[in-house]
């Protein structure tokens, strides 16, 4: 168990359930635990599971996070608790300035990139079209608003195959789907945007959150384009491309799913 103490802000109790049912020896990629990061600060966590060969944790994209590997067989249960001081206050992004392509540091230069599920090059003439002009982070929160205003969110409506291409067609989709299509239009305007798993304080119903962070004035940024819970609640888990690299748990093989359950409580 990892214990720092600092002036809480908002101080903020997690805890989240997964139970699942492996009929085969599978490999699983877990990414369940908050990362530590200047404004999000670990007063204490333990991660616990049950049903699983050895452990052998890694860092997570970008340096941010913890993933751990593992093999499972038959019940697979893991349990994560943590006790989180969330520093921030989220700055107005409408002034802060989109640096040029040719300004940004090589870290940040793959997220402008096309990738699995944000084919941003596919929507270049249409965000050049609907969002012209403007060299400022009000560009980003006019494609936020877009987002928001032209999707309806619905569970189910998408799967593990559903791209920002397929949401932009269909017009619904649940926080991974809208976070896709907002990073895709950001990317086309050039600003590297990546996804971001997240614990969400007051987010209805409680669930594992995807949001979506751009790189403006030499910073990254959070923006939810789903407007369901507050930016100085979130908890970042894992940042990265798009939900390749963001998912709690990749199963390499089958899992049945038999429970699953996130709280996220402000104490």
């Amino acid at each position: 168990m990892r214990t720092l103490a600092r002036n809480p802000t908002l101080r903020l109790q997690i805890e989240a359930n997964l139970q699942y049912y492996m009929a085969e020896p599978v490999d699983v990629l877990l990414s369940i635990e908050a990362a530590q990061l200047p404004d999000q600060v670990l007063v204490n966590d333990q991660l616990t599971v049950s049903g699983v060969g050895p452990m052998r944790a890694i860092d997570g994209e970008d340096g941010i996070g913890r993933r751990t590997w593992m093999n499972a067989n038959g019940a697979f249960a893991a349990r994560y608790e943590a006790m989180i001081d969330v520093e921030r206050r989220p700055p107005s992004i409408d002034q802060l300035p989109i640096t040029s392509r040719r300004d940004l540091p090589a870290e940040v230069i793959p997220y402008l990139w096309p990738s699995r599920y944000c084919e941003a090059d596919r929507f270049e003439a249409f965000v050049e079209r609907e969002f012209p002009g403007q060299n400022h982070g009000a560009k980003i929160l006019a494609m936020s608003r877009w987002v928001h205003d032209h999707l309806a969110y619905c569970s189910g409506s998408s799967d593990a195959k559903t791209t920002a291409v397929d949401v932009f067609v269909s017009r619904q989709g649940v926080c991974r789907d809208y976070a896709h299509l907002l990073a895709s239009f950001a990317r086309a305007a050039g600003v590297p945007a990546r996804v971001v798993s997240a614990y969400a304080w007051n987010l209805d119903p409680p669930d594992f959150h995807a949001v979506v962070e751009v790189w403006l004035a030499g910073d990254w940024c959070l923006v939810d384009p789903t407007e369901l819970a507050p930016l100085d609640g979130l908890v970042r888990i894992a940042v990265g491309r798009d939900a390749t690299d963001i998912a709690f748990m990749t199963v390499f093989g089958r899992a049945d799913l038999v429970g699953q359950s996130v709280s996220v409580k402000a104490i």
